[in-house]
């Protein structure tokens, strides 16, 4: 039935409220789902499913289109089939004239072709699984070949542009399912469960194969196509009833996924819980308390017409034992080569003797029946009727073992499908086991409706016993003694399970009724629509004989209600619509406005699309940006820009923090009070402002070494979020200025006059890109200019400082050894005002500026070396290879300097030994000429620098040459001769541990001043050695080392440097 496009599906209730003005993210699919019933239409459909048991036998792959697609091999006569009124059984021919000349008797079909919507077939054993090996072979070899040999048959028959939804093989059983174009297009979220109880109870021998689908995104139907343990006996009939349990309990779809639809906290579906299940297969359920050869005769009587003798139509001359077994011939074999027929033939189909005379070959009139044919003692059915009580389903269902809780079976009106001989059509097993014929193969369904009609049948029976007891705790035995259970007794629905026909109490199975109107049962569904189902057919393809089972089949008509995506769409379009004019009227929105106040950024309005320019960001300085951000809706609104998530690179290194943001008050402040920020999330109510401060700081050197090699950029995406609003994207970027700091020896000594970031914006222009410099560009300088620079603002400003003290009463330089370099020393404390000035300096050096003219007039000469020692310092820090490489200090390690403990001295002097030491260090540092020039350049102005703030009088030193000389000639061991010819290098080792003794022997105020000063200059060399040791020298110190061993290298790279600051003689 095509669906309707002007009026909502029948049986549909109102529409669901939605709240519009809700922002959630899912918020319009929510909509647009409580609107599903306007864009749902009524649909028709036939669903034929189809069951086989193949016994894996050759051939039946070519039988496939004949009876499942096209519906043939249905005999009439074997089967009680209300020809006249059926909707899914047509005629082959349409006159009488045609019917004489066909020779079987039985034209008729079952619908098929485009006609049916959805086509399920279920196989059992299509492969042979009877040997061990062969079932251990098939499990394990992934065979798909039989998959596809299944797939091709059907494929091949069914109308052009039937696809395929679900196939799945587990060994032995197949399930394949197939839908016209229309209907494949609805049909989602399919789910396929395979359960094997067979061997092990695990294995696939024996279990299911169950698919879920979703049908027009309103109702779910689960198929099961089975194969439960065989055997008569009554042990097996309990491992079927196990097999069932174990299928049912195991089986587990995924969750239905729809958008829009709430979410389910379920881990999936099990079987149950759909609108319509199918359950077929081979069950293998037998017929208990009745002798095989009993059933075989009975039914044999039938299919030869003899067992009512009264009827005369249909002669029936084979007989049981086998002489004229019903092997069916094609077409070309009704006549011999001589053109003459052959009475005695079997027919084609049923193996029916047919007479000469017309009359003899043409179809019973339907009306001649009797009009129920349960009510017939000498009818097929009549019999069918007699054996069905001792169905073994019937009796488990009545027994409520299985499928008891709703499952309902079409009425049985044909032939047991099992067990046949194989090319036979009505010839029932006659080999050594004789088995009896059984209604193996089943097709079950249950609606929703009728599993909760189960559960309130069994609430209610519960309620009774609960009140049966309560009576009986009462007094009252007997419950007719209660007039509340006399008159509340209901005729119509109280009392046992209705007679079924046969007189058989069990399964509820619907009947071919003649006043039946084919709108079916009605039912409700998981989403809350009605459909209706009907049960047109359920039959068996008699004539159908290359397996020992015949195919089973049900029709069934569904009318349901289906999305209609053209609909859905337009109702998309208008929730859409009212979402958005919600949104504006209710949501909180935010305006912003730039309010720049740093110079070097652009004034820019962060829209979407366009960015804030903090324009040229130098190191270490700040760039900031103001935004005024208004709540311009009617409601307040809560908003905070989204953190970055801390990532890391492939490298491994984290990604750089160079933007910050911050949210302050927009009023300025009365007081020169610095602003408050108000935390990461501020809310406002309607016309209130507030700024958004935006900081931009790169003062990480390895950062700092990213941008100068091209290898990092300053562009950044921030995100105001606004809750219940919507979130806006303010795209920031600043461009980075080039700087000496992060840079290599190799690369600044190729910079020529005038500064590193003229010679880079150059090389800029000249390539397109910003990087490193590269290293085949002339050399312009021995060693960096800004070392240069640094050391002789050092040496020129320490003189000055020097001066200052001597001739300004309020000019003190600090006394410690470490000053200026040791930060602790420092006499500014202004953390802000030393970073201005570090600034200022890298500024100059940048740009080929003077470093004098990067301090105001009013800095005072001690100020200004302590900003030019803490700009030397970043500026070896920033070294990517260091004065002394890693190359190079592992040389100077394993070289043998005796001055440093690494060997023992061989020299007689201590002063030999030291020199020996230094020339062997520089001979190792030559490799690298510029690194070397740079080394000894930073180590003769620290030297001097030392000298000249810890300064020996000419006449300190000559008390010290002269006490040396009383020393070493009095025997009091306190060295050899040349102790103070090393002068001020001596060691603490050596005049330190004999000052006592020292002091005695020479006598004398005058020694004891000219040792403090001594001392003095020890100190300074030392803290100066502490300072610049691991800043020169790039030793490599294990991750996880221990403190000891990271003291140890310490060490070593202090008494490198301190070795060459010692001076010989200086005063």
């Amino acid at each position: 039935m095509p669906p309707s496009e002007s009026s909502p599906a029948e049986g549909s209730n109102t529409t669901e409220l939605v709240d519009l003005s809700s922002t959630n993210p899912h918020s319009l699919h929510q909509a647009v789902y409580a609107r599903r019933r306007e864009y749902v239409r009524p649909h028709r459909i036939r669903v034929k499913i189809g069951t086989w048991n193949v016994a894996a036998c050759p051939g039946t792959d070519k039988d496939l289109a004949s009876w499942f697609v096209d519906g043939k091999g249905i005999d009439a006569n074997l089967a009680s089939l209300n020809l006249k009124r059926n909707p899914v059984l047509e005629n082959d021919s349409p006159t009488t004239d045609d019917c004489a000349n066909k020779d079987d008797g039985n034209h008729i079909h079952v619908l098929g072709g485009d006609k049916i919507g959805l086509y399920v077939l279920g196989l059992q054993e299509v492969i042979d699984l009877n040997a061990a090996s062969q079932y251990v072979s098939r499990v394990y070899s992934g065979d798909t070949g039989t998959m596809e040999k299944w797939k091709n048959a059907l494929e091949t028959a069914l109308p052009r542009g039937y696809e395929l939804v679900a196939s799945e093989q587990m060994t032995g059983l197949l399930l394949l399912i197939y839908a016209s174009p229309e209907v494949a297009a609805s049909i989602s979220n399919v789910s396929t469960v395979s359960v094997g109880t067979g061997l092990l109870g695990y294995m696939g021998n024996k279990g299911a194969i169950s698919t879920r689908i979703l049908l027009g995104e309103s109702t779910r139907m689960v198929f099961v196509n089975s194969h439960l343990a065989s055997g008569s006996e009554a042990n097996f009939v309990e491992r079927r009833i196990w097999d069932v349990g174990q299928i049912l309990s195991r089986t587990q779809f995924k969750p239905v996924e729809l958008i829009g639809a709430p979410e389910s906290d379920s881990a999936g579906e099990k079987i149950g819980e759909e609108d319509f299940a199918f359950w077929f297969g081979d069950l293998n359920f037998r017929l208990d308390g009745l002798p095989g050869d009993d059933i075989r005769h009975l039914l044999m009587l039938h299919s030869r017409g003899e067992y009512d003798l009264s009827k005369k139509g249909l002669p029936r001359e084979d007989s049981l034992e086998g002489q004229g077994i019903f092997v069916p011939h094609s077409p070309d074999d009704s006549n011999d080569e001589d053109g003459s027929d052959h009475e005695t033939n079997t027919t084609r189909s049923t193996g029916l003797a047919v007479e000469a005379d017309e009359s003899s070959s043409s179809l019973p009139d339907p009306d001649e029946f009797s009009p129920n044919p349960h009510d017939d003692p000498a009818s097929l059915q009549a019999t069918l009727d007699s054996l069905l009580p001792h169905d073994q389903l019937r009796r488990v269902i009545k027994d409520r073992k299985a499928f008891h809780d709703g499952w309902h079976e079409g009425p049985i009106t044909f032939l047991p499908s099992y067990k046949y001989d194989v090319g036979t059509v009505g010839l029932f097993d006659s080999s050594e086991k004789r088995r009896a014929p059984s209604w193996c193969d089943r097709i079950l369904y249950r609606t929703r409706r009728d599993k909760e009609q189960y559960e309130k049948k069994i609430r209610e029976e519960e309620e009774a016993r609960k009140k049966d007891e309560e009576m009986k705790a009462r007094g009252i035995d007997e419950a007719g003694n209660d007039d509340e259970v006399l008159f509340a007794y209901d005729p119509d629905n109280d009392g046992d399970d209705h007679e079924q026909p046969g007189g058989t109490a069990g399964v509820d199975y619907d009947e071919y009724d003649e006043n039946d109107d084919g709108e079916g049962e009605e039912v409700t569904t998981r989403e809350g629509f009605v459909d209706r189902i009907h049960l047109d057919l359920y039959t068996s393809h008699q004539r159908i004989s290359s397996s020992d089972h015949k195919p089973i089949v049900s029709v069934f008509t569904l009318d349901y209600d289906a999305v209609v995506p053209e609909l859905k769409a337009k109702i998309h379009a208008e929730v859409a619509r009212e979402l958005d004019r919600a949104e504006n009227e209710g949501r909180p929105g935010i305006t912003i406005v730039v309010d720049t106040q740093d110079k070097h950024a652009k004034d820019e309005q962060p829209s979407e699309g366009r960015a804030v320019d903090f324009g040229e960001v130098r190191f270490l300085k700040k760039a900031t940006t103001v935004l005024t951000l208004a709540n311009t809706s009617g409601v307040p609104a809560t908003f905070s820009f989204v953190e970055k998530p801390t990532t890391e690179d492939a490298e491994g290194s984290a990604a750089w923090q160079w933007l910050t943001t911050s949210f302050t008050r927009s009023e300025a402040p009365s007081d020169d009070t610095e602003l408050v920020e108000l935390g990461k999330e501020v809310t406002l109510e309607p016309g209130e402002t507030v700024n958004a401060l935006l900081e931009v700081l790169i003062d990480d050197i390895s950062h700092a070494r990213l941008l100068n090699g091209g290898e990092a950029s300053l562009e950044e995406v921030l995100v105001l979020r606004v809750t219940d609003g919507r979130d806006h994207f303010i795209p920031a970027r600043a461009t980075w200025a080039p700087t000496c700091i992060g840079r290599s020896i190799d690369e600044l000594i190729r910079v020529p006059k005038g500064g590193i970031r003229e010679f880079v914006h150059s090389l800029s222009e000249k390539k397109g890109k910003t990087g490193s410099i590269p290293y085949d560009l002339e050399v312009h300088s021995a060693a960096p200019r800004e070392l240069f620079h640094l050391t002789e603002a050092l040496e020129r400003l320490t003189e000055r400082a020097l001066a200052d003290e001597q001739m300004l009463d309020d000019c003190h330089i600090p006394k410690g050894d470490g000053w200026p370099f040791a930060e602790g020393s420092w006499t500014v404390t202004d953390h802000d005002l030393r970073t201005s000035r570090v600034i200022d300096v890298v500024e100059a050096l940048d740009t080929g500026k003077s470093v004098a003219d990067a301090f105001s007039p009013d800095v005072s000469s001690i100020e200004r070396l302590e900003t030019i020692a803490e700009v030397l310092i970043l500026f070896l820090r920033g070294l990517t290879d260091g004065i002394i490489t890693t190359v190079l200090w592992n040389r100077i390690e394993q070289a043998s300097l005796s001055s440093l403990g690494q060997t023992p001295s061989l020299k007689t002097s201590t002063d030999e030994a030291e020199e020996e030491d230094k020339t062997t260090i520089l001979d190792i540092l030559s490799a690298a000429p510029n690194h070397n020039i740079s080394f000894v350049f930073l180590t003769a102005a620290l030297a001097k620098m030392s000298t000249d703030l810890a300064p020996i009088s000419k006449v300190d030193m000559d008390v010290l040459r002269a006490a040396e000389n009383i020393v070493a000639n009095s025997g009091t061991g306190a060295g050899p001769a040349g102790v103070v010819g090393r002068g001020i290098g001596i060691g603490v080792g050596v005049l330190g541990r004999r000052s006592l003794s020292f002091r005695r022997s020479t006598g004398g105020s005058g020694t004891a001043e000219a040792l403090a000063a001594l001392e003095k200059r020890q100190a300074r060399e030392r803290r100066f050695a502490e300072v610049f040791g691991m800043v020169v020298c790039r030793a490599v110190i294990p991750e996880g080392a221990k403190a000891k061993e990271r003291k140890a290298v310490e060490e070593k790279a202090r008494g490198v440097i301190e070795l060459f600051l010692r001076r010989r003689g200086d005063v």
